[in-house]
């Protein structure tokens, strides 16, 4: 027997409002919880107007409800859902239900229609979608596709290309000294620190054997940075900051980048990798992983002078290869100096999901493997050019991901 909301006190039928709301259309089935109209009176509660109430439950069931009767099954048409939802919901919670609804609802290809993507909610989310389905784009829509995913990149990119360029020129200053002998060069900290055995303590003065300066000009290609970047299904918003980061890097010219994607087989994206729209297009976003094949490729094509080379593994470390050859390959790697760092996952999301087995074993051999987002990795970069230690930082990210 359906509940009468008019004998309940006000702060009930609110709670059931919001219940109502939550459970869907098939509440009502029920019998137990009253109907949308007949609490139409609390609209207000939630921040609504009575007639505003159904086209809500409208958009939502859409997404959780029953998909095999009332309205959930039903299909309304995607820019008009998409606008409701701008008028109900902030801008997180809309990115959050139109990603549910590509899963829950299988609407990629709806997604796809011209008259549909300028509505979408643009994100690193909606990115991974049109580039992983990319061949379901018709031709119409493939223009508008490939400028939304522009203008998420170039949006990322200028988040973060000011804070890795301080970053990245801060730490070459510290370890190079200028050629040009002018007084507004001069490293005083450096200066002191090397010359405190010249101090007259008689006179108290500083007697300098000799001074330090700040280089006016960087030299090129300071450093080695290579990205292998798995592009596995399970890091598809991975793959998408690592584009970006290595687009920024590359643009540095103390820094000599080199871009691998690999699955089962290896695509060397360094001739375009100034360009991280064109790096996602040509990405695969799914199958299978050989990681031990990608980095014997990178060690043997981008590995030259491994004493000034930062060698960036993103993975997760489900290997599809030969789990012992790619130990031993990165044991190789560490014993010849260069800086390795295993990214279990280079994005915002939280949490990676990893081979713990693997992990460790690398852990072992001095690799640190931790989950990472692009403005935390901006730190790690400079600490490994400054040659400092690695470890406090690691073990903050690790916190912050399992906490």
């Amino acid at each position: 027997m359906t509940v009468d909301p008019k004998t309940l006190p006000r702060e009930d039928r609110e709670a059931l409002l919001r219940w109502r709301l939550a459970l869907g259309p098939e509440a009502e089935k029920s019998g137990a919880c009253p109907s949308l109209g007949a609490l139409a009176d609390m609209a207000g509660t939630v921040g609504l107007g009575a007639d505003a109430l159904a086209e809500l439950d409208g958009a939502l069931s859409f997404v959780y409800g029953d998909p095999r009767g009332g309205r959930g099954g039903s299909q309304p048409r995607i820019p008009q859902w998409l606008a409701a939802l701008r008028d109900f919901f902030q801008e997180d919670v809309v990115a959050l239900v139109q990603k549910d609804a590509i899963e829950r609802r299988d609407l990629t290809q709806l997604l796809f229609e011209p008259e549909t993507l300028p509505f979408l909610e643009k994100n690193v989310e909606l990115v991974t979608t049109l580039v992983s389905a990319r061949n379901l784009i018709p031709d119409q829509a493939k223009d508008i596709a490939r400028q939304i995913v522009r203008e998420v990149v170039e949006e990322l990119r200028k988040k973060l290309e000011s804070t890795v360029r301080m970053a990245v020129f801060g730490a070459l200053r510290r370890d190079m000294t200028s050629p040009l002998p002018i007084a507004r060069n001069i490293d005083w900290k450096r200066t002191i620190r090397h010359n405190l055995k010249g101090w007259d303590a008689a006179n108290q003065r500083l007697v300098p054997e000799r001074f330090y300066f700040w280089p006016n000009q960087q030299k090129r290609h300071e450093w080695d940075v290579t990205l292998v970047v798995d592009q596995s299904g399970s890091m598809a918003e991975s793959v998408v900051y690592s584009s970006v980061m290595a687009a920024i890097f590359a643009s540095l010219n103390v820094l000599r980048t080199r871009l691998v994607l690999f699955d089962t087989e290896v695509v060397d994206m360094t001739p375009v990798l100034a360009d991280p729209v064109e790096v996602l297009f040509s990405a695969q976003l799914g199958g299978g992983t050989d990681i031990h094949r990608a980095v014997a490729y990178a060690m043997e094509h981008h590995v030259d002078r491994p004493e000034k080379t930062l060698f960036l593994l993103v993975t997760d470390l489900f290997e599809g290869g030969d789990a012992g050859q790619l130990v031993a390959r990165l044991r190789q790697l560490v014993e010849s100096h260069a800086k390795v760092l295993c990214l279990l996952a280079l994005s915002d999301s939280g949490t990676p999901s990893y081979d713990q087995g693997l992990a460790q074993q690398l852990t072992a051999l001095g690799i640190p493997c931790f989950g990472c987002t692009p403005r935390k990795l901006v730190e790690v970069v400079e600490r490994v050019m400054r040659h400092q230690d690695l470890s406090s930082l690691v073990e903050s990210t690790r916190e912050k991901h399992h906490g």
